[in-house]
C-alpha cells in the first residue's frame, strides 16, 4: 500500500506544488484551502482505486462483476431483473448476460424464474457471494467506519454536503466539456 502523504512530503520542494498543475496558481488563503481539500480528495480517490484493484484481484473478478454483486447485495431481498443491471452498468444486454454467466459459473449468483411471468427471471446473490464479500471487504469497512464514527453531527453534515457537491460537479463534466473553466 502506498502512503500518498509520505510520497508527497518526500518530493523535492519544486515538485510538492503539483496541485498547481490541476488547480492553477491563484494567490489567497481561500484558494489555498480549496486546493488542499481537492488534493486530499485526489489522494483519497487514488487510495480507493488501489483498494478496488486489490479487491478485484483477490476475488478474481472484473470491475463490472463487483458492481453487479454490490448492486445485488445492497438489498438482500431485492428482486433484480437482468435489464435493471444492464441499465445500471450502462452495457449492452449481451455484455450483461456474459457477466451474469461468469458470476453464475463461479457460484456468486443464481437466476430465479419469475413466478408472475415465465418469460422473465430474477438475479440473486448467493450465500457464497455474501460470505466472500464480507470476508474480503469487512475489515476495510470496519476501518472506514472507525475513521468517521467519532465525527460530530455538524462535521458529518459538512462532509456529506461536500461529497454531494463534488458528485454534482463531476457528474456535470461531460455536459460542460466545451464550457470554459470557471474562476
Amino acid at each position: 500500500m502506498t502512503d500518498m502523504r509520505a510520497v508527497s512530503q518526500s518530493l523535492p520542494p519544486g515538485d510538492r506544488d503539483s496541485d498547481t498543475y490541476w488547480y492553477g496558481e491563484e494567490p489567497g488563503d481561500r484558494r489555498a484551502r480549496s486546493k488542499a481539500v481537492l488534493e486530499a480528495l485526489r489522494v483519497y480517490r487514488a487510495a480507493e482505486l488501489a483498494m478496488r484493484r486489490r479487491t478485484r484481484d483477490s476475488m478474481s473478478m472484473g470491475e463490472n462483476e463487483l458492481l453487479v454483486l454490490r448492486y445485488l447485495l445492497r438489498g438482500s431481498d431485492a428482486k433484480v431483473r437482468p435489464g435493471e443491471l444492464t441499465r445500471y452498468l450502462g452495457l449492452s444486454t449481451a455484455s450483461t448476460t456474459a457477466i451474469l454467466d461468469r458470476l453464475e459459473r463461479s457460484g456468486h449468483i443464481t437466476r430465479i424464474a419469475n413466478p408472475d411471468d415465465r418469460r422473465s427471471i430474477f438475479i440473486q446473490a448467493t450465500d457464497r457471494a455474501h460470505a466472500e464479500v464480507r470476508q474480503t471487504l469487512g475489515n476495510m469497512h470496519d476501518r472506514m467506519l472507525a475513521a468517521v464514527i467519532d465525527m460530530s453531527a455538524e462535521e458529518s453534515a459538512v462532509v456529506v454536503d461536500f461529497l454531494h457537491r463534488m458528485s454534482d460537479a463531476v457528474d456535470g463534466v461531460a455536459v460542460d466539456a466545451g464550457s470554459p473553466p470557471s474562476p
